[in-house]
Order: structure tokens, then C-alpha cells, then sequence
């Protein structure tokens, strides 16, 4: 017998959007790393550096197009269009000679995953009844993590077939980007507004905006950043695998391990996110965190890294579906553009500091040292996370 509300169409859409956007992105970015430091020359300081600007990037443009979003009542277009951008972008990865290019095209399509962040998760939201949030949130980042996984194990069939070629698998990558815009474009209708909104001024993003979102709002935001600042960018994960010499055609399976497990959790998590306190699978998964930096820290073979990449997985199922859930019910139904833009601008300068501190330590104290550092910061939020990170659903 199972009573839980039917998950709408529209999230399921949206959740293939984001599939295809994925494996799109992931057969370029599990590449990356290599591609940069094997093809391009560049250190881990600027592997470091490159990532954390770019997922920084994205999530601090999230603000603005979230706050737009609830500015103009309207989600679905200003959500399309960081999907176009993001698509059309992908050539520039296989045309690129340097860093310099890899860094501004990198750039350019994280602008585009920032402009459609806030507003499709405010779009979910907005779908789905309050009783189910948990479970449309988790169900969209299990189909995400699927093309999260399906892209690396591309990457890899690829590389094998042609013998390593990165620029040949960038170009394949080109075409599941388009269409992913194309089922956005065409597929995705979003719901009429609140008819309490009808006869309101649009919102301003000013500080009455601020205090309207509420303290429940930002507990919610404060728990997440914590959260950002213990995870550092999974490029490193590419790189540990590099750096224990296994080979690099098979690096990719890093990503197909890690987000397999991720999309295997993330919706069941999801459901129980609707029933349970959320702050128990939140402290879950910081433990998980904890446990997986410890393994790779002390990783010498594939066993062990395969290990500490499955609890990475783990972590991120039982928190990034939970946190989503959160800030969709904390907020205001009027300001979550602006909600969840301001949540992930809080968590995208964490991960920044977290990226480039990681490189950092990769290149001046080698790789263990990073991921000990990673499982003392994950420790110290944990305290943080546990205690109130926001509203129970319902």
C-alpha cells in the first residue's frame, strides 16, 4: 500500500533535462583533470583553481537568475536559456589548445548551469505538492546523477575505441547538450501562479526581501555552506586515481562509481526525507563524508580508492536531494527563485575556498593531506548540520 502522492509530469521532464545536460557535461569534465594536467601541462594548483571558479560561478549566478525568476513570475524560459547556453558552449572544449581557453569555456558553461539552477529547482517546487517535495527533488537528482554516470562511462567506451582521443569525445559530447534544450524547450510547461500573487508587486531583491525569506530560510543556507566548505571539487577524485597509476583510459569509472551510487540513493533518500526528521540523513552523510576522506587518504590500490569514492557517493545521496527539499519548504513560494539562489551563492563561495585550499595542499603537501584536511573540515560541520538545519516537510 503505498500513499505517496504521484510525482507531476513536469518534474519528470525536467528531470530528463537534466539527464542529458549531464552526460553531456561529465564526458567532458571526467576527462578534464587528465586533459588538462596529461594534454595542457597544467598543475593541480590550477585544476584546483579552474574548478572552484567555475562551480563558484555557477552557483553565485544562481542568485541573480533566481531572483529574476520570481521578479518576472516565469521559470521556465530563464531555465532554457542557461541550458542553451550550456550546450552551445561544448565545442570550445574540443577546439581548445591551453588552459586559458579550457578555463574560459569552463567559465561560459557554468554561467549557464548558474542561470538555470535556481529557477528549475524553484520550478519544482512550485509543481509539486508540499508532501512529495522530498521525493520530486531526490527523483530529479537520481536522473541527473544518472547522465552523471552514463557521461564518464561514454568518456571511457570512447577513449578506449580511439585510443585516447580527448578532443574526438568532446565533440560527442556536443549532442546531448542540444538536446537536453530541445525537451526543455519543448516538453516543460510551467504551472499558473498563486492566485495570491496575482494582485502583488513583484518582488525586489533588497533587504525587506532578506528578512521576508525568514530564519528557518537561513539556517537552512548556514548548514549548507558548512556543508560546501568540507567538500572540495571531485576533480580530485581523478586526480587520486591518477596519482595511485592506475590508467587513464579508465579514470572516467572514478565518476561512474561514485555517481551510481549517488543516483541509487538520492531518490529513496528523497522519500524518506518526506516521513523523517532531515537532519538525521543530513548528519548521515557528513559521516559518510568523514569515512570517505579517510579511506582516500590512506588509499594504495584500486580496492581501497573504490571504497572511499562509493561513501563519497553515499554522502552526497543523503544530503544534496535532502538540503533542496529544505530550502523549498522554508521559503516563501513568492521568493524561491530568490531562495534558492542565495543558497547556493553560500555555498558556492565555500566550495571556491575549498577547491583552491585542496589544490593547494595536493601540490605542496600531496594528495593525502588533502583529503585529511577534508575529513577534519567535514568533522567540524557536522556539529553545525546537526542541530536545526531547517523545517521538517509537510
Amino acid at each position: 500500500m503505498n500513499n505517496a502522492p504521484a510525482i507531476p509530469r513536469g518534474v519528470w521532464m525536467l528531470g530528463f533535462v537534466s539527464l542529458l545536460m549531464d552526460v553531456s557535461s561529465e564526458m567532458i569534465h571526467s576527462l578534464l583533470p587528465l586533459y588538462l594536467t596529461a594534454s595542457l601541462g597544467a598543475s593541480a594548483l590550477v585544476v584546483g583553481f579552474i574548478e572552484g571558479v567555475a562551480e563558484a560561478t555557477a552557483l553565485i549566478v544562481k542568485v541573480f537568475s533566481g531572483a529574476l525568476s520570481d521578479r518576472l513570475r516565469s521559470r521556465k524560459w530563464i531555465t532554457a536559456a542557461g541550458y542553451g547556453m550550456a550546450a552551445l558552449t561544448k565545442p570550445l572544449f574540443a577546439i581548445a589548445t591551453g588552459p586559458a581557453l579550457v578555463f574560459a569555456a569552463r567559465f561560459i558553461d557554468r554561467i549557464g548551469k548558474g542561470i538555470r539552477g535556481a529557477p528549475r529547482d524553484a520550478l519544482i517546487a512550485d509543481l509539486t505538492p508540499a508532501d512529495a517535495r522530498g521525493a520530486a527533488f531526490g527523483l530529479r537528482q537520481s536522473l541527473d546523477t544518472v547522465g552523471a554516470f552514463a557521461g564518464p562511462l561514454a568518456a571511457m567506451g570512447l577513449m578506449l575505441a580511439w585510443h585516447d582521443d580527448f578532443r574526438a569525445v568532446f565533440w560527442v559530447a556536443v549532442v546531448p547538450g542540444l538536446l537536453s534544450f530541445a525537451l526543455i524547450a519543448f516538453a516543460v510547461r510551467e504551472p499558473p501562479r498563486a492566485a495570491a500573487d496575482a494582485g502583488k508587486p513583484p518582488p525586489r531583491f533588497d533587504r525587506a526581501t532578506l528578512r521576508a525569506l525568514g530564519g528557518a530560510f537561513w539556517a537552512v543556507t548556514t548548514a549548507g555552506a558548512a556543508l560546501s566548505l568540507a567538500r572540495f571539487s571531485e576533480a580530485f577524485l581523478l586526480l587520486r586515481w591518477q596519482d595511485l597509476g592506475l590508467e587513464t583510459a579508465l579514470a572516467p569509472l572514478v565518476l561512474v562509481a561514485m555517481n551510481g551510487v549517488y543516483a541509487l540513493t538520492a531518490y529513496p533518500v528523497g522519500r524518506l526525507a518526506d516521513r523523517l526528521p532531515p537532519g538525521r540523513l543530513i548528519a548521515a552523510g557528513i559521516a559518510c563524508l568523514i569515512a570517505s576522506d579517510v579511506v582516500l587518504a590512506l588509499a594504495q590500490g584500486l580496492a581501497s580508492l573504490a571504497a572511499g569514492i562509493a561513501l563519497w557517493g553515499l554522502h552526497l545521496g543523503l544530503t544534496q536531494g535532502v538540503l533542496a527539499a529544505l530550502v523549498a519548504h522554508a521559503s516563501p513560494p513568492s521568493l524561491r527563485g530568490t531562495a534558492f539562489g542565495l543558497f547556493n551563492v553560500a555555498s558556492g563561495i565555500a566550495l571556491l575556498a575549498a577547491s583552491v585550499v585542496a589544490g593547494a595542499l595536493w601540490q605542496w603537501a600531496g594528495p593525502a593531506a588533502t583529503f585529511w584536511a577534508g575529513a577534519g573540515l567535514a568533522a567540524a560541520s557536522l556539529f553545525l548540520v546537526a542541530r536545526r538545519p531547517g523545517p521538517a516537510p509537510g
